[in-house]
Formats: structure tokens, C-alpha cells, sequence
């Protein structure tokens, strides 16, 4: 890690550290404002795998990790109107959504790398997020995996009710679960233009 990448490192603490207090404040009905926050965290991977290869981008998500369980950390000592902001399901699937879909992200990005310059961006921040989703609703909100902590009630994110208030029944975090799905999808398109314009403009320093 050299001095290079602590603009990568501090926009990915920034980013996770927006992200953990966004997602207290609800935006909508389906939605909160950590959600408009937390795809960032793919630009800044794409933008130092693009630049500085795999390896560097990979120290990057380590430390967004890292800053992640400290949050979580923080966020079980705080409790709030239903208790504490942040239960030992979500701290879980919050830190193995991150870690799983950052690295896949990079994996996917570096295949591609030698392809159209939104090739790997957009695929690998699609496949990404994907995972990140699936992984964390089912892990802090589903109740077939109840057993991770037992004590926690999550049976408000099971109430059945139909999709995004509009399509067939499912359990409720389906519909949380598809929202944020949604905007990620959208913001990863979004973000091939900053993507653009900052790798080459830090390209175009370092030649």
C-alpha cells in the first residue's frame, strides 16, 4: 500500500461510514438513504482495480471491512426505538455481503479488464451487487435463518404482503430486498461516467 491509493482507502471508509448512518433514516416506503450511498463502494474498487491492478483494490475492501465491523461495533452499543440499531444478523450480513461481493467484483473486473472500457465496471458492479443483496436480506431478514440469533423478533420483515405494494405475496424484506436491488442496478449504470472521467484523469497523471 503506498500513498498512491490513501485517496482509494479514504473514499472507501467515507463511503462505508456514510452508508452505516444513511441506513438508519428511511427513504420511501422501501427504501433508506444508505441505499443511494453504499454502491459507491463498487466505483471506488473499479476505479483502483482499473488503475492500480487487483492487488491494491483488494487492500481497499479490506479496509472498507474493517471499518464496517467497527461500525457494527458502534451500532450494537446504540439502542434505539426497537432496540439496537444493529442486530448480530445485520452486523453479519452486512460485513459478509461487503467482503463476498467486493471480492467478487474485483475477480470479474480483472477477467475483463482487457475488453470495452464499461465492460468490466458495469459487469462486474451488476454480478456485485447482486450478491450483496441476496446475501445480506437473506442473512439479517429471512426467517429460515432465524437460528443465527434466535433472540432477535424479525418477524416484521416476514410479514407477507405484496410485492413492492404492487405484485404477488412475499415476505416484506423480498420487497426491501428487490428496492435496493433496483437502485444499485441503476447507480451502476450511472457510475460508468464519474468511473470515466476519474480514471483518466488519474491516468493521465501518472503517465
Amino acid at each position: 500500500m503506498t500513498r498512491t491509493h490513501l485517496p482509494g482507502i479514504l473514499a472507501m471508509a467515507a463511503v462505508v461510514v456514510a452508508s452505516n448512518i444513511l441506513v438508519q433514516h428511511l427513504l420511501g416506503q422501501w427504501l433508506t438513504w444508505g441505499a443511494l450511498t453504499y454502491p459507491l463502494a463498487f466505483l471506488v474498487t473499479d476505479v483502483m482495480n482499473r488503475v492500480y491492478g487487483p492487488g491494491p483494490a483488494r487492500q481497499v475492501i479490506v479496509v472498507g471491512f474493517v471499518v464496517g465491523v467497527i461500525c457494527s461495533l458502534i451500532g450494537t452499543q446504540i439502542v434505539g426505538e426497537f432496540g439496537p440499531l444493529v442486530t448480530v444478523r445485520i452486523a453479519i450480513g452486512s460485513g459478509l455481503a461487503f467482503l463476498c461481493a467486493q471480492l467478487m467484483d474485483v475477480a470479474i473486473f480483472d477477467r475483463l479488464r482487457a475488453g470495452r472500457w464499461w465492460r468490466a465496471p458495469l459487469v462486474s458492479t451488476l454480478v456485485g451487487s447482486t450478491l450483496d443483496t441476496v446475501l445480506f436480506f437473506s442473512i439479517a431478514f429471512s426467517a429460515s435463518l432465524s437460528f443465527i440469533e434466535p433472540a432477535n423478533d424479525v418477524s416484521w420483515a416476514n410479514e407477507v404482503l405484496p410485492l413492492l405494494g404492487v405484485g404477488p405475496m412475499v415476505p416484506l424484506w423480498i420487497s426491501l430486498a428487490l428496492a435496493d436491488w433496483m437502485v444499485k442496478l441503476s447507480l451502476a449504470m450511472l457510475a460508468l461516467i464519474p468511473f470515466r472521467m476519474i480514471v483518466s484523469k488519474l491516468t493521465a497523471r501518472s503517465v
